[in-house]
């Protein structure tokens, strides 16, 4: 059995590794789609699409999800009467939803498809907002990220890109 998973993952966190772990106990495969693909360089997207590939493989390659996460990019089509239309000739196949996202979950339930909430660990610090706001304001983050993912950011000064934005656009 395949799950889908979409998420802007803004940067990948720990909310989002529980939340893929806890799909892979159901699934034999997770499809993770990667929301709003062509956003990035903004406070609220600073990360691209790739990099955002990158995090995924290396947090895969850290916790030994190894070939049952398939990542895929997702571009915003911005009408949600054709929304699900466009992930489905995207992703590869997959038999339920994993979203707690009452919007996502409306939608795919709309077009038939199963969906499955997921528990929620610590919502108040393990959100992209929250990573990205301790990241601008020179907080301690790591410890919110995967370490392979830590590292990753690092390699790329995305806190200091993260920084630089929210003082250019406000916070996202």
């Amino acid at each position: 059995m395949r799950g889908l998973f979409i998420g802007r993952f803004q940067p990948l966190h720990n909310g989002h590794v529980s939340i893929i772990e806890s799909a892979l106990k159901e699934v034999d495969e997770l499809v993770v789609g990667i929301g709003s693909a062509e956003a990035s360089y903004t406070a609220k997207d600073p990360f691209t699409a790739g990099e955002r590939m990158e995090m995924l493989m290396a947090a895969g390659k850290e916790l030994g999800w190894g070939s049952r996460v398939i990542s895929v990019p997702l571009r915003d089509v911005n009408r949600y009467s054709i929304w699900v239309r466009h992930v489905l000739s995207l992703v590869p196949e997959f038999d339920v939803v994993y979203s707690n996202n009452p919007l996502t979950r409306r939608l795919f339930e709309d077009e038939g498809f199963e969906v499955r909430s997921t528990p929620l660990i610590d919502r108040g610090a393990l959100s992209g907002a929250k990573v990205r706001e301790s990241m601008a304001n020179g907080s301690e983050w790591k410890h919110l990220v995967p370490s392979s993912v830590a590292v990753l950011i690092a390699e790329l000064e995305g806190d200091t890109r993260v920084g630089e934005l929210f003082l250019r656009g406000g916070q996202g």
